[in-house]
């Protein structure tokens, strides 16, 4: 395996340093987190699916295909692709996952997407265990009590959310699975899902999560059912901040909530906020906290700085950027300026403006390319900011004890 200091000189396949410039020692990994094969209702092999998305570029990989009602066959006879996989195609895809898990080159992670009509559907990685919803009938509850009795076993996110007209039960909170349930999808396949049923009146699924008390960080995933894993353009995907390219690095991670969600292949994007309250922005200002993470912040000024890149091909290039907060059916801005991506040695685009935990608790940050056309359900200042490209997982405003 070659040493961090050597690969963060590298570039990726695009173009793009992997190096960030808020926090230096950290390696940006492309992963897609969400794939599916023949198994359950995909098209492709499942014995391709990792070299395909390992050629496609990226670093980090999952296959999740959906539990549904297989165990209704007990595990006697080979269940059709639409009924989900059963135990035994589940323990295939651990071995698959072993099989191209290479550290310092390609991590595979196995998993499953518990798949209910009503409640919506969950990713569950790296469990020693499988389930799946004809087990946990009628309710969640029988699902959240299977992943809370089981401790640390394995981490679990919110998929495609709002696809499920219960939605998860309204996002009900549960402080047992706190620390594991470490992400929610905000782009899936080519959809944008803060925007998800708002042109019905309904709220975004980004606003009613971290409301409810979840502190998850934002992926993208291309939810392939396909046979050309990683290949397609456009669809989302996820940056994660490593320290070293191995298994047990992706999952402190993802529990750690260091990642972004995107959909442009070679995005760099890391954040950082910095309480400015009581220290005049000067030399006793607190220290920059990461995306992802808490910050004592009794109120008033913060500074915002954005690490925001492409490569050679995107200097200059015009991008929005978006400060959410909590809103009643759509989160409320904050603040919305027009950015310059600078080059390697640019000033890192940067901002203050005053928050308020008493506003609510949770920050996210949202690029947009104005130049590209607006979500369809967007309207008023959403319409005219473009095309959604990037959210960076929230930061978490705790007042000091």
């Amino acid at each position: 395996m070659r040493p961090p200091s050597e690969r963060l000189e590298q570039p990726d396949a695009w173009g793009t340093s992997r190096a960030s410039r808020l926090f230096p020692g950290w390696w940006l990994a492309h992963a897609d987190l969400h794939n599916h094969t023949q198994l359950s209702d995909g098209a492709g092999d499942p014995r391709l699916a990792f070299p395909s998305l390992r050629a496609a570029g990226l670093d980090v990989a999952a296959l999740t295909d959906h539990s549904r009602w297989a165990s209704l066959f007990l595990d006697l006879a080979k269940a059709p692709g639409w009924t989900g996989i059963d135990g035994r195609a589940w323990r295939l895809t651990n071995d698959l996952a072993e099989a191209a898990n290479a550290d310092g080159e390609f991590v595979a992670l196995h998993g499953f997407e518990w798949s209910h009509a009503a409640y919506g559907h969950m990713n569950v990685w790296n469990s020693e265990r499988f389930t799946d919803p004809l087990r946990t009938v009628p309710t969640m509850g029988r699902f959240w009590r299977w992943l809370e009795t089981r401790g640390e076993d394995g981490l679990a996110g919110f998929n495609h959310p709002g696809t499920g007209r219960l939605r998860f039960g309204g996002f009900g909170y549960r402080p047992a699975m706190a620390h594991r349930l470490v992400s929610l999808e905000l782009f899936n396949k080519l959809e944008d899902y803060l925007l998800k049923d708002t042109d019905r009146g309904l709220e975004s699924p980004l606003n009613q999560c971290l409301n409810a008390g979840w502190r998850v960080g934002l992926l993208g995933v291309t939810d392939e059912h396909g046979p050309d894993w990683g290949h397609p353009d456009g669809k989302g995907r996820a940056g994660l901040w490593l320290r070293e390219l191995t298994r047990a690095g992706v999952l402190e991670a993802l529990a750690a909530r260091r990642f972004f969600a995107s959909r442009v292949k070679g995005l760099r994007l890391d954040a950082a906020l910095t309480s400015l309250a009581g220290a005049g922005g000067g030399a006793g200002a607190a220290a920059r906290a990461r995306m992802g993470t808490a910050v004592a912040h009794p109120g008033g000024p913060v500074r915002i700085e954005v690490d925001l890149d492409r490569g050679q091909a995107w200097e200059g290039r015009r991008l929005g950027l978006q400060v959410l907060r909590p809103g009643e059916r759509l989160p409320a801005q904050a603040a919305a300026l027009e950015v310059a991506l600078p080059g390697p040695t640019g000033p890192l685009v940067s901002l203050e403006l005053d928050l308020d935990p008493a506003d609510g608790d949770w920050v996210v940050l949202r690029v947009t390319d104005p130049a590209e056309p607006p979500d369809p359900r967007a309207t008023g200042d959403w319409a005219g900011q473009g095309r959604a490209i990037a959210y960076a997982s929230p930061f978490w405003l705790d007042r000091p004890s």
